[in-house]
């Protein structure tokens, strides 16, 4: 395997080589152009306490202030010099800042703007000083010479230090009065439009990177910003584990790698232990891990954590996806809905400021409303004709429709298969389910791991929650007969042998577990990247995780003409 060149990794250029002398000439100012360090004042006065830069506007009331006068002036009027001038002493007084971040524009003139990735802050060099370079030379030693040098020097993206005293600008704007300047790292390739970002998908997921660097920079967005994508996952995830704590709940960890591939029906990842010399195998599900551990007596556990299925790529669907799943001692199906649903309207109020309805394309989703249906009824819904159709058309062809536009199919008699229903369910059904749904009552012979409805024994206790005709969590009363679920899984291993590649195979500990005796107990998997593309109203998976699969990047010449299709599972 050839090892490349650091340059033929990074792009050569008029602008990469620009910035390449831009650096060897900041290296003879500075020293190190790469210094181990900076401390940032936090808004409570310390220092060595990160802080992002939105805060700074607010010290001292300033904002309050600001916007006080402001009140009281013509549009486009400036606010009066006396009373900017008492508001700049008093700025003046609180001391010092020191602040960070990367350079929204070139240093052409006394004025730019930094971002820590959050907010910007604009700062002012005077170029006839005071401004002083500080050298990265361990001693961090003055230049009382250079500073202005090093101003001029500096590029778009570069990421620098600098302290002095908070005034207010003549239009109002809070920024920093430089009078120490440190140079802390160089962009050494050029930043990305800052009209436009990065406008190809394709870039943004395999680039994520600059990517959030462009949704910083950039002047204006449609929708949220890939930093804001991200941080409303991060509040929905958290919202989340508060919730399931707060209710009593223990964070577990189970095996990313199994000796068996079950729990879910997927094709798995296989590798190989060396040491043990047995093959391994990336979970698919970490179901009867967890329910082992409701054998040994935790009451409430549950694991936030990846999953991996060897199948295809689509919008909704990445091999490698988060889920949360867990598991209540002594409840049954009801009880899971009653609180799965709790739970995802208060972690959507955390996530989305307080409010349960989303807009996701063309629809308003609205998640203070749930929706219970049996599967069957739910086919049965556009299996009824007007009445002028003159009875039930079992064809299902496109020409034939019923009131709702939506293709007539017949509902399969409760003798059929579970498959018959599931497939007229999913081929017209599942795409219609806008608002949150339950669809429930599913065949007992597509639920392998769930008990059976006591009143009909080919119904399982199980539920699936659609939106957006979506599915986004399934769970169901457990199944905890060691005998039958030994049957179960007998049957599955049937399906196997007869080509279903993604059927559960025998899982013997498990059984073995169950005979220990588990109590009555209920459980649910929840998608949290489907769930974050609902809130952020993103119609990829790939654009609400941080590094989606992708084949390596190749050079321009090896390029193929497809890209990054997004093959349906």
């Amino acid at each position: 395997m050839s090892i490349p060149a650091f340059n033929e990794i990074i792009e050569q250029n008029d602008q990469t080589e620009a910035r390449r002398a831009s650096l060897d000439a900041i290296a003879g100012l500075v020293g190190n152009v790469y210094p181990n360090k900076f401390a940032r004042t936090s808004v409570s006065g310390g220092e060595d306490t990160i802080t992002a830069l939105k805060h700074f506007d607010k010290i001292a009331g300033v904002e309050a202030k600001m916007a006080e006068i402001k009140a009281s002036l013509a549009e486009g009027e400036r606010p009066p010099a006396e009373k900017k001038d008492a508001l700049n002493e008093e700025l003046k007084a609180l001391g010092n800042v020191r602040i960070a971040g990367r350079l929204t524009t070139p240093t052409r003139g006394n004025f730019v703007h930094l971002t820590d990735g959050m907010s910007k802050l604009q700062v002012y060099c005077n170029k006839k000083g005071p401004l002083a370079l500080v050298r990265n030379d361990g001693e961090n030693t003055l230049d009382e010479e250079n500073g202005w040098a090093l101003w001029q020097l500096l590029d778009h993206g570069d990421l620098i230090g600098v302290e002095g005293y908070l005034f207010v600008t003549n239009t109002g704007e809070v920024s920093v009065h430089v009078e120490k300047l440190q140079f802390l790292a160089k962009a050494m390739l050029p930043m990305p439009d800052k009209m436009h970002g990065i406008a190809d998908p394709e870039l943004q997921r395999r680039y994520r990177y600059a990517d959030l660097i462009a949704s910083t920079l950039q002047v204006e967005h449609e929708g949220l910003t890939t930093r804001e994508v991200f941080e409303r996952r991060a509040k929905l995830i958290s919202g989340m584990r508060r919730f399931l704590d707060d209710a009593g709940f223990i964070e577990v960890e189970t095996p990313m790698l199994t000796p068996k591939a079950t729990g879910a029906a997927a094709k798995p990842f296989e590798t190989h232990h060396n040491a043990l010399d047995i093959p391994l195998y990336a979970r698919v599900a970490p179901e009867l891990y967890l329910k082992r551990l409701v054998v040994g007596g935790f009451e409430k556990v549950y694991e936030l954590n990846r999953n991996f299925r060897n199948e295809g790529l689509s919008q909704r669907h990445n091999p490698e996806f988060t889920m949360l799943e867990f598991y209540i001692a002594y409840m049954d199906v009801n009880g899971m809905m009653d609180f799965a649903e709790k739970m995802i309207k208060e972690a959507v109020a955390k996530a989305n400021d307080g409010n349960l309805v989303v807009k996701y394309g063309e629809n308003e989703i609205d998640f203070g409303n749930f929706e219970r249906i049996t599967m069957r009824d739910a086919v049965a819904r556009v299996s009824e004709p007007p009445a002028s159709a003159g009875g039930v058309n079992s064809t299902g062809t496109e020409s034939d429709k019923n009131e709702t536009g939506m293709a007539i199919t017949s509902v399969p008699p409760a003798h059929a298969g579970g498959s018959d229903l599931l497939a007229a369910f999913e081929e017209h059904i599942e795409h219609t389910l806008i608002q949150p749904t339950f669809i429930i009552d599913y065949p007992k012979s597509i639920s392998p791991l769930s008990k059976a409805d006591p009143s009909n024994p080919n119904i399982a206790e199980r539920f699936e929650l659609f939106i957006n005709g979506m599915e986004v969590a399934n769970g169901f009363s457990e199944l905890n007969d060691p005998k039958e679920q030994y049957e179960r899984f007998v049957d599955q291993m049937s399906e196997r042998e007869r080509g279903d590649e993604e059927a559960m195979v025998l899982d013997e500990d498990y059984i073995r577990a169950l005979s220990y005796g588990m109590p009555p107990a209920a459980g649910i998997g929840i998608g949290i990247d489907r769930l974050v593309m609902l809130l952020t109203n993103k119609h990829s998976i790939r654009d609400v995780i941080l590094f989606p699969h992708m084949r390596p990047d190749r050079k321009e010449g090896e390029k193929g003409s497809g890209g990054e299709g997004e093959k349906e599972a």
